[in-house]
């Protein structure tokens, strides 16, 4: 990787860590997205997981007072079980195929929250939020749709949201980082990690997440729900088009 192409990635990773300190969410998307046109899809989602698991563990840090511990326990075991069955199928998605997931993934922020009656403060949603979030994880490197749909229906505050859910992606970024080393290990592939980029990335993305939680204490709940599904629309129909260019080639 040129010395350009490491500094556009740094910006890269400051600016969806803004995003994600903001909403959430949506900033991995983005990420996932640009590591891929420079990355094999196993290493960028370990460069993916490592880079996200500083911006979403320091999220957490910062707003733990706000974060509902038993749900996040409950969403571990959902996690657990979704691991175990994925080291059976053993998934090695293509990037084309992960475009189209990533294209996908923004869609189920449409779907009707309030027919599907789910919700994140209850033990069995939590645990099915875990299998279903680690899965897509694994499959697309990024879920905020999917775990979105687990908040909509809940009372808790932006705050709390935000805390919440990036306690819950810390476990799952964890989870495919040692699942797609395991891959490249298994398969003996050279595990491309540029350990200085990382670091790096890691540090910017604290300074996204330090400024994202600026923006965030300015926004009303209102404003927060809205912006955040025409935000993710628009991502995923960039990613949709990338996946239809790729298949066609």
């Amino acid at each position: 990787m040129t010395l350009t192409q490491s500094l556009l990635l740094l910006l890269t990773v400051l600016g969806t860590s803004t995003l994600s300190g903001v909403f959430g969410m949506a900033g991995g998307l983005v990420l996932m997205g640009a590591l891929l046109l420079q990355l094999p899809v196993p290493q960028a989602m370990v460069a993916h997981g490592i880079l996200q698991l500083a911006a979403n563990g320091s999220r957490a840090a910062l707003l733990a007072r706000h974060v509902r511990w038993p749900i996040l326990a409950t969403y571990a075991v959902g996690a657990l079980l979704a691991v175990a069955a994925l080291q059976v199928v053993q998934v090695a998605p293509s990037k084309p195929w992960v475009y189209l997931a990533l294209g996908i993934v923004p869609a189920l922020a449409w779907l009707p929250a309030q027919r599907l009656r789910l919700d994140a403060a209850r033990p069995t949603h939590a645990a099915a939020c875990g299998a279903a979030v680690t899965a897509m994880h694994i499959a697309a490197g990024a879920s905020g749709p999917l775990l979105d749909l687990f908040f909509a229906r809940t009372s808790l505050d932006r705050h709390t949201i935000v805390a919440t859910k990036a306690a819950t992606q810390v476990l799952a970024h964890a989870v495919k980082v040692l699942f797609y080393l395991w891959l490249l290990g298994s398969a003996r592939q050279e595990a491309w990690l540029d350990w200085r980029w990382l670091a790096a990335g890691a540090v910017v993305s604290l300074a996204g997440t330090w400024l994202g939680g600026r923006v965030l204490n300015r926004m009303t709940d209102r404003s927060f729900l809205r912006w955040t599904r025409w935000l993710i629309t628009a991502i995923g129909a960039v990613y949709l088009a990338q996946a239809a260019r790729m298949f066609a080639e």
